[in-house]
């Protein structure tokens, strides 16, 4: 049985549909965003003035249960842009449901549509359960992460 899970530009829903997920996000990977931060986050995901920053819902029953932020960039290595995909949550109840491997199969079909070369995100090393989905649906690059 295949769920109706519907997916909406992040302009369909409200706010207030997206802070509980973007909240549980933050909580899952110990991150504490200030709120000005996280308004700041909605109002560019939600701009028509900042079209490289754009987000998607997952919606199931009428409710958010799953949200993705995209940011598309130049790259060095490529005349198309890339498209990042920042951050991707599903609520927890949801999990397993096919909502994440939705959400991600329609961030690469919007990318390709706006011309993007790839879509690639990170994952902590230690999300063990995203990292069985992204196995399955893209290819680990072996590249590491540094920050200063």
């Amino acid at each position: 049985m295949t769920l109706a899970i519907e997916i909406k530009p992040l302009q369909n829903i409200s706010k207030e549909q997206w802070m509980p997920l973007w909240q549980a996000y933050q909580i899952f990977y110990n991150a504490n965003i200030p709120e000005h931060v996280s308004q700041n986050t909605w109002n560019k995901l939600v701009s028509h003035d900042v079209p490289q920053m754009y987000g998607f819902a997952a919606i199931l029953n009428n409710q958010v249960v799953g949200i993705v932020h995209i940011i598309e960039h130049d790259s060095c290595w490529t005349i198309k842009p890339y498209a990042y995909l920042q951050d991707l949550f599903t609520l927890e109840e949801y999990r397993g449901q096919g909502i994440a491997r939705k959400l991600i199969q329609h961030v690469y079909d919007i990318a390709m549509a706006r011309k993007c070369d790839r879509v690639y995100w990170l994952t902590h090393e230690t999300n063990e359960i995203a990292k069985l989905l992204y196995d399955r649906v893209a290819k680990k690059t072996g590249f590491i992460q540094y920050r200063m």
